[in-house]
């Protein structure tokens, strides 16, 4: 059992997420490392994508180079996540298995019946893909006879909830976008024809490769759309003074951050979807960090945004910047920079440089509204 001070275990998650010195400088290696790359649409900023992506490269990163690796294959979409080729064999494993070896829970058996009784929709999906592919969902056959029963986030979507299915099944993937729609095509057209391991040993290789991505992490957590934040058995068990619970690290880089030069610290402004904060319950632990997702709220009931920016100094997130990218008048407006507490010059200076790169990126120019202080 590992025994780690807290300002070691919130080196070791920094450093592991690529947000200290030196930067990478290559897209794919960059997703390679994370191992997932959320595609989210939200760009009240930037989408999450890129955002993470600039927060890891810096000004040098171009947006193209994402959407090229995408466009080339280097990089697949697999559950709404960007993922390296090469770790395709490992997902599909798991989508062979889906809803996974049991025992089922109710609902995982109430889809798989609705699957079933639709299964004529799904097999002309299939057809219309093999001969027409890639499509859009309203391009495709829609002879859905059980419409998908919603809660009121899929409402008249009955395909759209089939494609997501199907996809999880690795049956089809998303390939690129039309618009505002997905572009979808047969996943054995996309994913490389290469053999599929046994699904434990997919699970414990897809667990030690995200251990790797997040330094420190729960054996088991909660359940999260897209990607685990649990890793099984990888690494080694460690206590975290004055956190709870057992947690498992990766040593190699506890040894790394331990060593004269292992830890360079900067400053950097994040993605709410960022994998360092994304599990909000690993966040608190390890980061005693306040922090939600405000954009689903009334403007009235946010303390921080919309789609506030995480501030993280060092190995402390530190506050939130609640910024808009207006493109029509050229701008970064910063509405409110949020001091969780007081910032010495040197933060603030470093926040505010963050900003000026983050616009120059933008190719806008920041405008800090009245109240921000300089």
């Amino acid at each position: 059992m590992l025994e780690l001070t807290r300002d070691e275990a919130r080196r070791v998650a920094v450093r592991a997420q690529l947000l200290s010195l030196p930067r990478p400088d290559d897209v794919v290696e960059v997703v390679a490392h994370l191992g997932a790359l959320q595609l989210d649409p939200t760009k009240a900023v930037a989408p999450s994508a890129h955002l993470v992506l600039w927060s890891r490269i810096g000004p040098g990163y171009r947006r193209t180079d994402l959407d090229d690796a995408l466009t080339d294959g280097r990089l697949v979409e697999i559950g709404g996540m960007a993922r390296v080729v090469e770790q395709a064999p490992l997902h599909r494993a798991v989508m062979a298995a889906w809803p996974g070896p049991g025992p089922h829970r109710p609902w995982h058996d109430e889809v798989l019946a609705w699957i079933d009784d639709n299964g004529e929709c799904h097999r002309e999906i299939l057809e219309m893909l093999r001969q027409e592919g890639p499509l859009t969902a309203p391009e495709l056959p829609s002879s859905i006879v059980r419409p998908w029963r919603s809660s009121g986030w899929t409402d008249d979507k009955s395909v759209l909830k089939l494609l997501d299915m199907l996809a999880a099944r690795g049956e089809v993937v998303v390939v690129g976008r039309a618009g505002a729609h997905r572009l979808w095509d047969l996943a054995e057209r996309v994913l490389p024809d290469e053999p599929v391991p046994p699904l434990e040993e997919a699970l414990a290789e897809l667990g030690s490769r995200r251990l790797r991505a997040l330094g420190v992490a729960k054996e088991r957590a909660a359940v999260s759309p897209g990607e685990p934040n649990d890793v099984g058995d990888a690494g080694v068990p460690a206590r975290i003074e004055g956190v709870r619970g057992t947690w498992r690290v990766d040593e190699q880089q506890l040894e790394e951050i331990r060593s004269d030069g292992g830890w360079a610290p900067r400053t950097a402004l994040l993605s709410p979807l960022d994998r360092l904060v994304f599990d909000r319950s690993r966040m608190a632990a390890l980061f005693d960090f306040d922090y939600q997702l405000e954009m689903y709220k009334p403007a009235a009931q946010r303390r921080f945004g919309y789609w506030a920016l995480p501030v993280l100094h060092g190995d402390r997130l530190v506050g939130k910047v609640d910024c808009t990218t207006e493109p029509a008048e050229g701008v970064l407006r910063v509405d409110a920079v949020h001091e969780d507490h007081e910032w010495s010059t040197a933060v603030r200076d470093a926040v505010h440089a963050e900003l000026e790169d983050l616009a120059g990126w933008l190719g806008v120019e920041p405008l800090l509204m009245p109240g921000v202080r300089r």
